[in-house]
């Protein structure tokens, strides 16, 4: 197979699914040329439990891939996620020496605005600048040239699990495959699905996926907050297992086909057939039953979302209100009982800003692969992972300081 230059692979390793989408930038465009997707079964709640079977899913996922893009790929942008992941915004202090600031001035202030104690068990995975202040001059967005004595800048850090990092490179890496860099699923997914007016406005991206709901706040035209919720659509499916007593890849099944988040929107005489097990005979049941299952867990992770929110004290700023991505997010009335829970304007999220074969990819299923995919496309560099990375927060800051200039 041949081998592109330009190549950018974004490798979305979820609980449920493994999604592999091959990009090719071509006029700072990001052009699909092919796309990989198989049943993910080493991870849970986003965190790898088996590497073996994880590697073996990358594996198919990449070979799926390469098939449909006709090249070979060696190297891929690798989404996190998971309960470990944890944010925080932090505030750095310096003084400018020779009166008007420099870039080095910039990473200085942003190195001590992460310079932030951690427990040895956490790593550093993304240090994104907010603001700058120059001299008590807020909301400052690229403060290099201007005179000032004293630079102040606010970050926000996202932290990880050392362990659950280092797993997703090792996997990858003894899947034959390069990680050129690790993203922050969600962070990842905003870079397909949302817009720079809705960044500044004031919006909320929830990942409803399969093992976690992943949220990120977006104000003022960066990130403020992020989040996880450790219930998602797997949860909804072992309520429908238990409820209807079908086997669980069944239940799955019956909420991908049938599946309603708001069992007012069902009629009566609606039905489905449901599998039994033990070798008894499948049952008709109404598809409201159905409905009436998956509403209730739908709207409690709402409802912790909607917590989340008043606890950041972001809820008020919303102002272009909540896109909804992930598998999660694709049921039949997901986005109106979304609108009653948190009274904002919802909207589905799929990837735009891209090229080629974008009837594959329209949907918000792969808005995190995509996303990741388009932020390599802006931040091409050769910045390796590899598993055996003792300390990741170095090799954060070099990447930093390599992108920084998007910001300015």
């Amino acid at each position: 197979m041949k081998k592109l230059d330009n190549l950018v692979v974004g490798l979305d390793i979820g609980t449920t699914k493994i999604c592999a989408v091959v990009g090719d930038v071509v006029d700072n465009q990001l052009n699909i040329i092919g796309i990989g997707k198989y049943p993910s079964k080493g991870l849970r709640k986003g965190v790898v439990i088996n590497i073996d079977a994880t590697v073996d899913s990358i594996k198919k996922t990449i070979e799926e891939a390469e098939l449909m893009a006709g090249c070979e790929i060696t190297s891929v942008y690798a989404g996190v996620a998971g309960g470990h992941i944890k944010g925080m915004n932090s505030h750095g202090i310096i003084a400018v020496k020779s009166r008007e600031i420099t870039p080095r001035d910039v990473q200085r202030v942003i190195e001590t605005a992460s310079a932030v104690a951690l427990p040895l068990d956490r790593e550093v995975i993304h240090v994104i600048p907010q603001e700058f202040i120059v001299d008590d001059q807020t909301g400052i967005r690229d403060p290099v040239g201007m005179a000032g004595v004293r630079l102040e800048g606010k970050v926000h850090i996202i932290t990880g699990a050392v362990t659950s990092a280092q797993n997703i490179i090792k996997c990858a890496n003894k899947a034959g495959l390069d990680v050129n860099d690790i993203i922050l699923e969600q962070l990842g997914a905003s870079e397909a699905v949302l817009d720079r007016d809705e960044r500044e406005i004031g919006v909320a991206l929830l990942d409803i996926g399969g093992g976690t709901t992943d949220l990120a706040i977006f104000v003022g035209g960066t990130i403020q907050h992020t989040s996880v919720i450790a219930l998602a659509g797997n949860h909804v499916t072992h309520d429908i297992s238990i409820g209807l007593r079908t086997p669980k890849q069944e239940a799955e099944r019956l909420k991908i086909r049938y599946g309603c988040a708001l069992a007012s929107m069902i009629r009566k005489d609606e039905t489905i057939e449901v599998p039994s097990v033990g070798g008894r005979k499948p049952r008709i049941l109404s598809r409201k039953t159905l409905a009436e299952i998956i509403e209730p867990r739908m709207e409690e992770i709402f409802e912790l979302v909607n917590q989340n929110l008043n606890e950041s004290g972001l809820a008020d700023l919303l102002g272009a209100g909540i896109v909804l991505t992930g598998g999660g997010s694709i049921m039949e009335g997901t986005v109106e009982l979304a609108e009653r829970v948190f009274g904002m304007p919802i909207r589905l999220g799929v990837p735009r800003w891209i090229g080629g074969l974008t009837d594959l990819v329209t949907s918000p299923l792969y808005a995190t692969s995509v996303g990741l995919a388009l932020y390599g496309s802006k931040n091409l560099h050769q910045t390796r992972f590899k598993a055996q990375d003792t300390n990741l927060f170095k090799k954060v800051l070099v990447r930093m300081k390599e992108w920084l200039g998007e910001y300015f």
